[in-house]
């Protein structure tokens, strides 16, 4: 029995269609990724709760655990239910949650309510990297993944610019934050609701290379297996690599201003400022690098100029922090280029692992990217109870030369990926994200 909210495409959209629905599926990340924001009020829930930071990092750790095993989770279920079916009603959950957060009045019923919040909120997301793979052929997948990582970098944008805005509105009260998340949430997935669609099981087990080309790759009389990734090398390494590649990214996005602070004692408002043209140029670099690697259709080479470009600013940047006299504007740079060098290598990764997990089994994209999901918020769980640590013990320093030596990692795992290294001759060019050619 098909839902009312279940709109199965049996034909595969092109042009404006196409483009609505990957808008849809950019926008519910953006959406469950602002439902997550706490940052903007932690220091006025801390106060009102009577809680110490010790204490709300373990409630964020739990959280995060929730949330990696939620991915997990709904990676399956969304290859096995379908992406639409799965992902409206829980966004409509995921907001109610949001006001459940308004009545929360100690730190275990913050725990509860973080630890549902992230629960809900993973299971629904599992299904948005499948659905810009679905609707996005191989001709412009990096760049469709490159708009899909805006999500989660715009979403701390975003709640900050409506917590500096509302909060003095609102005298302060961080409940008023959650309720507007709600309300907000709310009428995003009801737009969401009327304008996305699935495609039927027949579509989503082809490899779409562009609008109008594909290819049948698999049997549908035969299940898919979650053996058929594993098995493979390739996949692996993107599993290996991808986790070493994100504890650098993970350190900077939970600790890059306290990290600059601490290390170089500088103002929060100055780290706030290198940390911003970081993600300036991260959010710039992820849509340039991924037209471009879909232009040229090469992954590998973008992953890896990006990664050895990093690995360099990098060991610039720790050798850096046992300095005093740096100035803020030679961080301001070096902070842009270490952002603009993850975003050259991370939009093409994507596709690639994309691809990868494509050619093992088309019908698999949940589960690959659940995993994805829950490397990413294993790393974080990693990075909020062991970076403090290590920190306290040796500093600053000696914790990014051992995300350095991560970051270096990934580049012998970037050797085993699938994919050409140059383009071959006479390969067509004329690529882009709303009109790839056949």
């Amino acid at each position: 029995m098909r839902l009312s909210y279940v709109r199965e495409l049996d034909e595969y959209p092109t042009g404006a269609r196409r483009m609505k629905i990957l808008t849809m599926a950019v926008l519910a990340i953006l959406i469950g990724s602002y439902e997550g924001q706490i940052a903007p009020v932690v220091p006025l829930l801390l106060k009102d709760l009577d809680m110490s930071l010790a204490t709300y990092g373990a409630v964020s750790g739990a959280a995060a655990v929730a949330g990696a095993i939620a991915s997990i989770l709904g990676g399956r279920l969304t290859d096995r239910l379908g992406r639409v079916r799965l992902l409206i009603p829980l966004m409509g959950l995921t907001a109610v949650c949001c006001f459940a957060m308004t009545l929360v009045h100690s730190p275990r019923d913050l725990l509860i309510a973080r630890i549902v919040l992230a629960f809900v909120d993973g299971v629904a997301m599992a299904s948005t990297a499948p659905l810009i793979r679905d609707f996005s052929p191989r001709l412009g997948r990096a760049q469709a993944f490159g708009f899909w990582t805006w999500g989660p970098v715009g979403a701390n944008f975003l709640a900050a610019a409506i917590a500096g805005w509302t909060l003095p509105i609102f005298n302060d009260s961080w409940r008023s934050q959650f309720v507007i998340m709600g309300c907000f949430s709310l009428v995003i997935s009801a737009v969401i609701a009327l304008n996305i669609a699935d495609l039927s099981p027949e579509l989503r087990a082809r490899i779409q290379h562009t609008e109008r080309a594909a290819a049948q790759v698999v049997d549908l009389g035969r299940p898919a297996r979650v053996r058929s990734l594993f098995v493979r090398r390739n996949i692996w390494a993107h599993v290996i690599g991808i986790s070493l590649w994100l504890v650098l990214y993970i350190t900077l996005s939970l600790f890059g201003q306290t990290m600059l602070v601490d290390a170089l004692g500088i103002s929060s408002a100055q780290a706030s400022t290198i940390m911003a043209a970081f993600w300036s140029l991260n959010l710039l670099t992820l849509i340039v690098t991924g037209r471009l690697s879909d232009r040229t259709q090469l992954r590998k080479p973008f992953s890896l100029g990006g990664t050895i470009a990093a690995v360099l600013v990098t060991a610039y940047l720790a050798a850096s922090l046992g300095q005093e006299d740096v100035s803020t504007g030679t961080l301001m740079v070096v902070g842009a280029l270490l952002g603009g060098s993850l975003g050259v290598a991370y939009a093409p990764w994507m596709a690639n692992y994309s691809e990868d997990a494509e050619d093992a089994d088309p019908r698999l994209q949940g589960t690959a990217w659940g995993l994805f999901g829950f490397l990413t918020k294993a790393i974080a769980v990693v990075g909020l109870l062991v970076i403090p640590r290590v920190v306290a013990a040796t500093g600053w320093q000696t914790w990014l030369f051992v995300a350095l030596g991560c970051l270096v990692l990934f580049i012998p795992a970037i050797l085993m990926f699938n994919g050409p290294w140059r383009r071959p001759a006479r390969t067509p060019v004329t690529v882009a994200l709303g009109e790839a050619e056949g």
